[in-house]
């Protein structure tokens, strides 16, 4: 009995690993109606253990385009701080990071990780999207600023470091799509707008 204690963890882990893709609707009835108006009415649910929700996201129907980079390790022409959507865990998450999030509704804003010593080899690429809790974002409008975005996207981790998700330039063909890409990482390929991203919704980073 006590050589199956190992195996009986592991298959645990990898049921729990498993996620999979339902429509989800509208935008949530208690969005305030600018953000609710900026989103589209259709969005994505993601399934996990047991066909319990782990997330419902809403992503906008537009969004500006920025600059375009002249570093490759920037995938995406998208304004700093814009809005990109709105995501709803229906329980404890975590984020790419594995800072843990608490149960509710957060938005989604675009940043890129700084080109420094403390994030050498964090991701192929520097476009991120950091989760502000919607209780302190109330301009679907507004584009913070790096340190004024990261200070809020703290308040959702409860830490130093902005709670993030991935996110870069899909290349896929159909949208939306939601796989498994390498061992822990469940990928959602969707539109913002115009725009093709890949957003890694479940999976934490490896150290």
């Amino acid at each position: 009995m006590k050589n199956l204690f190992p195996l009986l963890v592991l298959s645990a882990s990898l049921a729990f690993a498993q996620y999979k893709m339902e429509p989800a609707g509208a935008p949530p009835t208690d969005l305030a109606p600018a953000f609710a108006s900026a989103l589209q009415q259709q969005g994505v649910k993601i399934l996990g253990a047991g066909g319990s929700v782990y997330c419902e996201v809403w992503f906008r129907t537009q969004v500006a385009s920025g600059p375009k980079s002249t570093d490759d390790a920037v995938t995406l022409s998208i304004p700093q701080g814009a809005l990109l959507g709105v995501i709803r865990f229906a329980g404890p998450a975590q984020d790419r990071r594995g800072q843990s999030l608490k149960a509710g509704t957060y938005t989604l804003r675009y940043s890129q990780y700084p080109v420094n010593g403390d994030h050498q080899g964090v991701a192929p690429q520097r476009d991120f999207a950091l989760l502000v809790r919607i209780s302190d974002d109330t301009d679907p409008g507004a584009t913070a600023g790096f340190d004024a975005l990261v200070a809020l996207s703290a308040k959702a981790s409860g830490t130093p470091h902005p709670a993030v998700l991935s996110i870069w330039k899909s290349s896929s063909d159909k949208f939306p799509n939601f796989s498994k890409q390498g061992d822990h990482d469940w990928v959602l390929d969707t539109k913002v707008g115009d725009v093709p991203i890949s957003i890694i919704l479940a999976g934490k980073v490896e150290a």
